[in-house]
């Protein structure tokens, strides 16, 4: 079945070129790192945190090296670097249960890793796929949908306002609304940034409101990536070359 995710809008909106090599041509994009490897693995020990099951540090270093032998063969890792990730991970750890419980304080776990596959409405044959982290109930009604993020020492003003960023739970938000036949109003959602340098305060969460303006917006560009996608138009954008980390494939056989 066709489908639409976030992380391909994401390189759609990105460049569409780069998503034509990457998800059409399948030319290998991002191919992960040790910064990847530590947050798949943050993310197995918040899923067990979150189910009130006993997370040891033994099984945060096991994850880890799992997730860093799985990566290709090219990839490099730096020695120093990884080292520095185990024990930041064992320093999040005793910190994710408090954090739930001060930011929620009474809540009641619903699904961890959620699947969504929900027809788009004006798209025939096509979907929006996407794996919800995290979803609680709260005693005054609410639904919560949450995503954990690891990162540095956090996400400064420009990051938290970016409306790219915010469209992932914009999108969670109306797919899970319509999957489960409730009123999205009912759904609030947030991000969960699990912080490796951060001295204290590891674990933060914080709101990230999705209005009906911002809902609108995140389908409207949706629908946008799927009509070129659909009549096959790879227009470059040329912004994204070498505009923040870059592309990959700037001035190489594949984009010259």
């Amino acid at each position: 079945m066709p489908h639409i995710s976030y992380s391909e809008l994401k390189d759609w909106a990105f460049c569409a070129f780069y998503h034509k090599l990457t998800r059409v041509d399948k030319i290998d994009g991002f191919k992960g790192n040790a910064y990847t490897a530590f947050g798949t693995a943050m993310h197995s020990v918040c899923e067990k945190k979150l189910l009130q099951e006993e997370v040891s540090d033994d099984f945060f270093i096991q994850e880890f090296e799992g997730c860093l032998e799985a990566l290709d063969d090219d990839v490099e890792v730096d020695d120093r670097l990884v080292t520095d990730m185990r024990e930041q991970g064992k320093q999040i750890i005793p910190e994710i249960q408090d954090a739930l419980d001060d930011y929620f304080d009474e809540y009641e776990v619903l699904a961890v890793e959620m699947p969504l596959m929900e027809p788009i409405e004006g798209e025939e044959g096509y979907k929006f796929k996407g794996f919800i982290d995290a979803i609680v109930s709260t005693p005054d009604g609410k639904v919560h949908i949450f995503d954990w993020k690891t990162c540095s020492w956090g996400w400064d003003a420009r990051k938290r306002s970016d409306a790219l960023v915010a469209y992932q739970l914009t999108l969670y938000k109306y797919f899970f609304a319509q999957k489960m036949n409730i009123d999205s109003k009912d759904v609030e959602t947030h991000f969960a940034l699990l912080k490796r340098t951060a001295k204290k305060n590891r674990v933060e969460f914080f709101r990230v409101t999705s209005g009906p303006k911002k809902t609108q917006n995140a389908l409207k560009l949706m629908r946008t990536a799927l009509y070129n996608i659909k009549k096959k138009r790879y227009i470059k954008n040329r912004l994204s070359c070498t505009g923040g980390y870059g592309c990959k494939f700037y001035k190489t056989k594949h984009c010259p």
